[in-house]
Formats: C-alpha cells, sequence, structure tokens
C-alpha cells in the first residue's frame, strides 16, 4: 500500500499510472478489433464454401 501511495503522490509515479492505463485501453482495443476482424473473415470464408460447388 505504501508503495502505491509513493506512486499516488509523486510526479513520476503519475506518468506511469497514465502510462499503465493507456496501455491497458490500447489492449482493450486491439482485442475489440481483433474479434471483429475474425468475425469478419470467418463470414467471407463461410460465404465462398458456400458458393463453390
Amino acid at each position: 500500500m505504501k508503495t502505491l501511495m509513493r506512486y499516488w503522490k509523486d510526479e513520476e509515479g503519475l506518468t506511469t499510472v497514465e502510462y499503465a492505463l493507456l496501455l491497458a485501453l490500447i489492449v482493450v482495443v486491439a482485442i475489440t478489433a481483433w474479434t471483429a476482424l475474425g468475425t469478419g473473415v470467418n463470414s467471407t470464408v463461410d460465404d465462398v464454401q458456400n458458393t463453390l460447388p
């Protein structure tokens, strides 16, 4: 708990927390994009498979 409070009061600690939050946001966006892309590719492959005899 002391370490967390030290980061909270320290200006460099705040920068570290901001970078951690930014990294978490980037990870969430990447996972969302990966899921959407995977769904789109899966749909296209299914369409091609149904079109071929």
